[in-house]
């Protein structure tokens, strides 16, 4: 299967941000990708916003609008993040969609772990502050292929708990869209990804948001396409662009087969 990250610049003007979005999914579906993801927050980030324009239910414009597009491409679509409004007066939810190629909704995941961090040297986010907490694990199989998808988002990363119950409920596609910030990026990103596609065996798809966002907010991209033995199948440049690889399911049967570490495993 050939799968495609989208790693955008994206900013306060929506507009701006969905129209890159828009052009970007064309392209790779005209190179024959047939799952296409997007980062965090990829319809809106700017500074810290109760009330974005890009909050809206399941049933909103926005998710709507990009069902029509998966359908029309006839590929599977992550739609990395936005601001999901639930109950009235409550937060929002960071709900990443994933859509099919016939514009159904397979799978909506909300952010389980909030980045709540005040880093010495770095910028201090509370994303608790506007954002509530998921509770819910989210895997889907990819109806026509051989993967089931296990979906986390961005700071969901550090937490590799969250990723071996998503294997242990067969996903060995993980899909994480981000927006890494430019301090821990540098550092972090390519490591943990890499860490989670080998102690999974599992391919990582990991679209991300690059660059200035707005003052005080920059993220580090790099997005990157993992293989289950912890190979880099493609990583982005710095920039807006798109990143492409080939999944190979029958390489990744043998080698869980061949290094059977997902049954080895003891918690007592």
């Amino acid at each position: 299967m050939w799968v495609a990250a989208i790693q955008l610049n994206s900013t306060p003007d929506m507009d701006h941000n969905l129209a890159r979005a828009r052009a970007l999914i064309t392209e790779a579906a005209g190179r024959g990708a047939q799952l296409i993801a997007l980062p965090e927050h990829f319809a809106y980030l700017g500074p810290e916003d109760k009330n974005p324009p890009s909050a809206q239910p399941l049933d909103g414009p926005l998710v709507s609008e990009f069902r029509e597009m998966a359908r029309n491409l006839g590929v599977f679509l992550l739609l990395g993040s936005f601001p999901e409004l639930t109950t009235a007066g409550a937060r929002p939810f960071n709900t990443g969609v994933l859509l099919s190629p016939q514009g159904e909704i397979l799978a909506a995941y909300r952010k389980m772990h909030l980045f709540d961090v005040d880093l010495a040297k770095g910028p201090s986010y509370q994303e608790s502050r506007t954002i509530q907490a998921g509770t819910g694990l989210t895997v889907a199989p990819l109806t026509g292929t051989p993967f089931t998808a296990g979906l986390g988002i961005c700071y969901d990363l550090r937490f590799p708990e969250l990723f071996r119950a998503l294997s242990a409920q067969q996903a060995d596609l993980l899909l994480l869209p981000a927006a890494f910030t430019l301090t821990t990026g540098r550092d972090h990103w390519e490591v943990l990804v890499r860490a989670r596609a080998i102690e999974n065996l599992a391919y990582v798809l990991a679209p991300a948001q690059w660059g200035q966002h707005s003052p005080g907010r920059r993220s580090y991209g790099r997005s990157l396409i993992v293989d289950p033995w912890g190979l880099i199948l493609a990583q982005a440049p710095d920039g807006e662009g798109v990143i492409y690889a080939r999944l190979d399911h029958p390489r990744l049967t043998r080698l869980r087969r061949e290094l059977p570490c997902l049954h080895h495993r003891r918690l007592k």
